[in-house]
């Protein structure tokens, strides 16, 4: 399957960062997927936003013939997240600012973004896997 996914938290993100910056070179795409956790009590995201853009966003990779890297960053919960340190709110790498954001990461940077209004458009996730 094309398709490799790989999931981390705010506290394991920077190991499981580097093994995917590390393995970036062999894909066509790799692409960092900041979302909200999941609510223990239902198994859906608080974020609506969330909940409507990842099933597309996983169609559409699932159905891409190339070689796709999906790391999915889980932001946290609520209170977590809307602290305005949160370490990726403040990273300059990826400056987040809602989820879901959806980033295409190439040659060591972000190479375009889908942010939490886009992220659900077909049209826009083609256009970022695809580097236009």
């Amino acid at each position: 399957m094309p398709l490799k996914m790989v999931d981390a938290t705010v506290s394991s993100f920077d190991q499981v960062f580097e093994k995917f910056r590390s393995e970036a070179p062999n894909n066509k795409a790799n692409l960092i997927l900041f979302l909200a956790d999941k609510d223990p009590a239902t198994s859906l995201s608080w974020c609506p936003d969330c909940v409507r853009a990842e099933p597309v966003i996983y169609k559409k990779l699932e159905a891409s013939s190339d070689d796709v890297a999906l790391l999915r960053a889980y932001v946290g919960d609520r209170p977590t997240w809307r602290n305005p340190q949160h370490p990726w709110r403040i990273d300059s790498r990826f400056k987040l600012k809602g989820v879901p954001t959806l980033v295409r990461w190439e040659n060591e940077a972000v190479k375009g973004r889908l942010e939490d209004n886009e992220a659900h458009l077909e049209h826009k996730i083609n256009a970022l896997v695809a580097g236009k």
